[in-house]
């Protein structure tokens, strides 16, 4: 029997998604399965990491069962994961402490303002690349060990064990405790220069050493599955956080080639080359990853509210009843009439790193509808994305000729024609638009074999779209200038301090 697939797990924040690639890099199948999410506070974002485990593994095996293939016919299992989101977990039963802190959660953005007020952000920066934002690990570990009962007494007996979802997931499938480079770069703990955990930051945010997992590159066989899982080991081969992933799916191999994910959130990234850039428009210096003893940087923007703009449309106002029904009740309407919308819900991410900002929907009338509603909510994606990319043309010296685009809300043309008009370059979806776990696939394939090289892996991309910029400039500017003064009305909205 030949072995000619491999197995991405794709760990979301929503939803666990499970994809069988074969040798040409095409999707065999998939498997889904959305997972509860907790809101216990306003600006406070939860899971299970039991939720998150249980999802998981079920799609694994589903898309085993479902497609016919077995597991005996898999080479290796790559992950893709939600970064930053942080979890703790008994380092001898595996049972987890307490609820995952998610990425979107914005609890510790308090003790950000105290270390800024320190003057440490720069120093911060320095050494990690980040900006200092509740977003990232640390400040939500340290927020653990101080506010879980008996935490910190564990966490000093090395009891406890630490980890972002890329980790929670290796130790629940193989036992050990890793991370790879990308995602330890993402906690806020890490020196992306030396590639190593940091002992002043470790210092400074009270994290015990011996919580942290051993970091290991990107691409490389990290350890075996247990037999009880898929009923056969399989290597474990490949990690990589969902955006680094992506961009590797997206063979964004070379400096200066740009990818944006249109996810929950949306993350635009741009290799940048083989040394970590230092940003002065406040975007994300990250390790992208580490394959064959070379370690690539990114140069990343986030904006944390993409496609989850769609569902809040769907779930909170309750318009629409599913997120697919967007694009349809946007068209319905030439333009969104003047209304802008905001969806600064859980701040704003970059290029403004404002944890005080809330959503708001200006420029209503009484003529606005439901429709001219969803349209300002699919335009303010674009909007966020255009602002990354600005300020990453600022940081680089290299010019970038386009796009390429993937992520759930990537399906959606309206979307995909508005963001290359505002950015004035072709956006391009590719054929396969699951680059996340396909980069994750690529990353394992490689460690395996099952892949001989990177110019490989590049060959089977393909565009299945090209949408070229069609407004004029002009009116690009004006568009662009109306956004900045409806989220002038967004920022520094909420006061900090309990609510």
């Amino acid at each position: 029997m030949t072995i000619d697939y491999i197995l991405a797990l794709d760990q979301g924040t929503t939803s666990s998604r499970a994809i069988l690639f074969d040798r040409q890099g095409q999707v065999a199948a998939t498997a889904q399965q959305e997972y509860p999410q907790h809101f216990p506070q306003p600006g406070w974002v939860e899971h299970d990491p039991l939720d998150i485990w249980r999802s998981q593994l079920a799609c694994a095996r589903q898309v085993l069962r479902d497609s016919g293939i077995g597991a005996e016919r898999v080479a290796a299992i790559g992950i893709a994961n939600q970064r930053e989101t942080t979890l703790v977990w008994d380092r001898r039963t595996g049972a987890p402490l307490c609820r995952a802190i998610v990425w979107q959660d914005r609890r510790t953005a308090e003790r950000c303002d105290a270390l800024r007020a320190a003057g440490l952000a720069d120093r911060i920066q320095r050494k990690t690349g980040l900006e200092l934002d509740a977003y990232f690990s640390a400040t939500k570990l340290a927020w653990l060990l101080a506010h879980v009962p008996g935490a910190r007494a564990r966490a000093d007996r090395g009891e406890l064990a630490f980890g972002t979802v890329d980790s929670w997931l290796a130790f629940q499938l193989t036992g050990r405790h890793v991370t790879d480079v990308g995602n330890a770069s993402r906690t806020m703990l890490f020196d992306i220069r030396t590639l190593r955990w940091d002992d002043e930051l470790l210092d400074l945010f009270g994290v015990p050493p011996s919580m942290l997992p051993e970091v290991v590159p990107s691409s490389a066989q990290v350890g075996v599955t247990k037999e009880a899982w898929f009923g056969r080991a399989i290597p474990l081969a490949g990690i990589a956080g969902d955006q680094q992933a992506a961009t590797f799916g997206q063979a964004c191999h070379t400096r200066g080639m740009v990818k944006n994910t249109y996810g929950t959130g949306c993350f635009m990234l741009m290799h940048a080359g083989d040394a970590p850039p230092r940003s002065h428009n406040r975007l994300l210096s990250t390790v992208g990853w580490t394959v064959d003893g070379r370690t690539d940087y990114l140069l990343e923007g986030s904006v944390f509210m993409g496609g989850a703009t769609v569902q809040w449309l769907r779930d909170g106002l309750g318009i629409i009843k599913q997120s697919s029904d967007v694009e349809a009740l946007a068209l319905s309407v030439p333009d969104s009439g003047g209304t802008m919308l905001v969806p600064a819900f859980t701040g704003l991410g970059a290029p403004h790193w404002d944890a005080y900002a809330r959503g708001a929907i200006v420029g209503m009338t009484r003529g606005t509808t439901a429709a001219h509603i969803a349209r300002a909510a699919v335009e303010a994606i674009a909007y966020q994305s255009a602002e990354l990319l600005a300020a990453m043309q600022k940081d680089v010296a290299c010019s970038v000729h386009e796009v390429r685009a993937d992520g759930g809300a990537a399906r959606n043309d309206m979307l995909m024609q508005f963001q290359a008009d505002l950015l004035g370059v072709p956006v391009i979806r590719p054929r396969v638009t699951e680059t996340t776990a396909l980069g994750a696939a690529c990353l394992a394939g490689l460690a395996v074999g099952f892949w001989t090289s990177r110019e490989e892996i590049a060959a089977q991309w393909q565009a299945e779209r090209r949408f070229e910029p069609q407004m004029a400039a002009a009116r690009r500017e004006e568009l662009m200038a109306r956004w900045a003064r409806a989220v002038a009305h967004a920022k520094s909205w909420a006061e900090p301090g309990p609510h």
